[in-house]
């Protein structure tokens, strides 16, 4: 269902008149998050304090995303609503912008300085929002989510800056395990192609080119010119895998192999990575850590690098 503004702030008139808190409920604090990846570090930060809610699960496109009437009545309801911004959660940014109004609404990667951030080609005076790809910059995104924790339930202080601290020190292990395994890949092999342009983040952090069908948002169409030149470049430059994506769907990835195979060039899909969303609920890979081991150790040995074939912790499938 599409809601006009005039019937979101009608619900949203309608929610005001109810307690704001699922905390006074069950003595918790309700976080509701848009994201896999925001859910997961305020849910290792908070501990056992918090009751943590993302919108957006396995295989969801955030770009796309519209909020439902069951997720209007969580936000609304919600003692904290986590969104990245950036424009990631493009289609919801006027509704979390009017919810925020009146009720604590964070968009924790706009809180990284935009020094450190990249600019968006799709969209003018915007940045890439997909910060999670470089371990180093989600760190300061965790701690902002411990602020953010903090200022609703300063009771929680505390513990949510003990959580924190164990939680940056596994992003801090992540980011160490995954340059060193990145790096065995022969410098001329470090090209990650994939469906759209989520990985440019990923690409400053460890040294790699990468190039996306789509733009950086999914709703950026790939003509038929993109994918000859993508076409012409796989074989000019002798590139040998390309890669999937869970949240995308890989119509135009295999266009890319059927157009160099028809050049006389053999290319192979090296895997499938997690690029907008995480994995399944209770798996290793649905968590952020799991995740961006799951990419790194995929893209380091699907292009000629040496990696744990289980990941660094040894818990991959």
């Amino acid at each position: 269902m599409i809601f006009t503004k005039r019937s979101l702030m009608a619900v949203l008139a309608a929610f005001a008149l109810l307690p704001a808190g699922g905390a006074a409920a069950q003595d918790r604090l309700s976080v509701v998050a848009t994201t896999g990846m925001i859910a997961d570090a305020a849910a290792e930060v908070g501990g056992n304090i918090v009751e943590v809610q993302a919108l957006m699960g396995p295989g969801v496109d955030p770009h796309a995303y519209r909020q439902t009437r069951t997720d209007i009545t969580a936000l609304a309801n919600a003692d904290l609503v986590l969104w990245n911004g950036l424009y990631l959660e493009a289609q919801m940014e006027e509704f979390l912008l009017d919810l925020g109004t009146d009720r604590p609404v964070v968009a924790v990667a706009e809180a990284v300085p935009e020094n450190l951030l990249i600019g968006s080609e799709d969209y003018d005076g915007r940045f890439d929002p997909h910060l999670w790809m470089n371990p180093n910059l989600w760190s300061r995104v965790v701690v902002t989510i411990r602020d953010a924790l903090t200022e609703v339930h300063p009771e929680g202080a505390e513990t949510f800056a003990a959580n924190a601290d164990a939680y940056l020190a596994q992003l801090t292990e992540l980011a160490r395990y995954t340059t060193e395994v990145l790096s065995t890949v022969p410098v001329e092999s470090r090209v990650v192609l994939s469906a759209h342009d989520a990985f440019n983040y990923f690409g400053n952090a460890y040294g790699y080119e990468v190039l996306g069908i789509q733009g950086i948002s999914t709703e950026s169409e790939a003509g038929l010119q993109r994918i000859a030149e993508l076409v012409d470049l796989l074989v000019d430059r002798n590139i040998t895998a390309v890669f999937v994506e869970t949240s995308v769907a890989d119509r135009n990835v295999r266009a890319l192999i059927e157009g160099a195979a028809a050049e006389g060039h053999e290319v192979i899909i090296g895997g499938e990575l997690y690029s907008d969303a995480m994995g399944e609920p209770g798996t290793y890979q649905g968590t952020y850590v799991g995740m961006i081991d799951h990419n790194a150790t995929t893209i380091a040995n699907a292009l000629g690098g040496q990696a744990p074939a289980r990941g660094m912790q040894g818990m991959l499938n």
